[in-house]
């Protein structure tokens, strides 16, 4: 089965064909982060305008290299919620005019369930059940997946996410717009004991990187004030140590509690390098399994749509006209 899916949530217009769930087809995304770097974020408006000047032809590149025309396509997918709610309109209105003027049925999906579905593009003989990491600009979730369309939030962030955070503190430090990235290549030259953060206290698995946040750009705004300079490479890696602490505390101690022996790591954030280490050293100390996406997956794209869609289509969940976006929704 060949799906074309469609993703517009954020600041990426992508577009790919994915063949039953698992093989990648042909992909494009075209990206306007070099845009937003003026503003230092995305800019809803302008995200949305973009959008809609390219998604036709994203649409057009992503079927010539597949070398199919609506033939050789069984249905469209989409990206439906959650996100900027004038960027999936034009995803899931240029969706919606695709499947009443070809006849094919059409799939709505959530961002978040393509995020881990990601990981089935790059990984053949991974399947549910296992605990998964979601990590991005907007999330912080620690997901049961039982099956491929059944998931159950067992913990979240009670505040900003963790993509957030870094890259709130990578523009406190002056560094561009997308701050994560450039944070994580700074750490990799600093101590990461050279600075000491507060560690969040949240009941169950839940997280929160509110206070993460306002300490590490309060200490910038505190030397500024006195003349003093910083390391960046230092403050960087100390502050990187100290989300991912609080990520992989609750990630573990929930697959121990839970009894889930496959962790699995999923969104933007999951490209942090020192992340995907302590995954790996985390699972490998207890003989877990662990899978995480290539670095080409980790942000938005239309492949992971489309891989999620293919489970979403036999699980029976096809939309009408009336689809709408969503700017919030549970990935349950």
């Amino acid at each position: 089965m060949k799906i074309l899916s469609i993703e517009s949530s954020c600041d990426e217009t992508a577009a790919a064909v994915i063949e039953n769930g698992r093989k990648i087809i042909s992909s494009v995304v075209a990206t306007q982060v070099e845009e937003h770097k003026l503003y230092g974020g995305v800019v809803p408006e302008i995200a949305s305008r973009r959008h809609c000047e390219a998604i036709n032809g994203v649409i057009k590149e992503t079927l010539a290299q597949a070398d199919l025309d609506f033939n050789g396509i069984d249905a469209i997918a989409v990206t439906y919620a959650p996100g900027l709610i004038g960027a999936l309109l034009v995803g899931v209105n240029f969706a919606k005019g695709l499947s009443m003027s070809t006849g094919l049925p059409l799939i709505p999906v959530h961002h978040l369930r393509s995020h881990i579905a990601a990981n089935y593009l790059a990984h053949q003989d991974l399947k549910p059940p296992f605990l998964c990491l979601v990590v991005s600009g907007g999330h912080s979730h620690i997901v049961e997946v039982t099956d491929y369309t059944k998931m159950k939030v067992i913990g979240k962030t009670r505040d900003d996410a963790a993509g957030e955070t870094f890259d709130k503190a990578a523009r406190t430090m002056g560094m561009s717009y997308p701050g994560g990235i450039y944070l994580d290549k700074a750490a990799q030259n600093g101590d990461e004991n050279a600075f000491k953060f507060p560690k969040p206290k949240v009941d169950g698995y839940d997280l929160s990187f509110s206070g993460l946040k306002t300490a590490v750009i309060n200490m910038i705004h505190n030397a500024d004030q006195k003349g003093i300079k910083l390391d960046v490479n230092d403050v960087s890696a100390s502050f990187r140590k100290a989300v991912v602490d609080s990520l992989m505390d609750n990630f573990v101690k929930a697959a121990e509690n839970l009894g889930y022996t496959k962790l699995v790591l999923a969104g933007g954030v999951s490209a942090n390098s020192l992340l995907r280490e302590r995954v790996a050293e985390e699972c490998e100390k207890r003989g877990w399994e662990y899978f995480y996406p290539p670095l080409s997956l980790c942000g938005d794209n239309g492949a992971m749509v489309g891989s999620q869609a293919y489970y979403e289509y036999l699980s029976g969940n096809i939309a009408g006209t009336d689809l709408n976006a969503r700017a919030t929704m549970s990935i349950e």
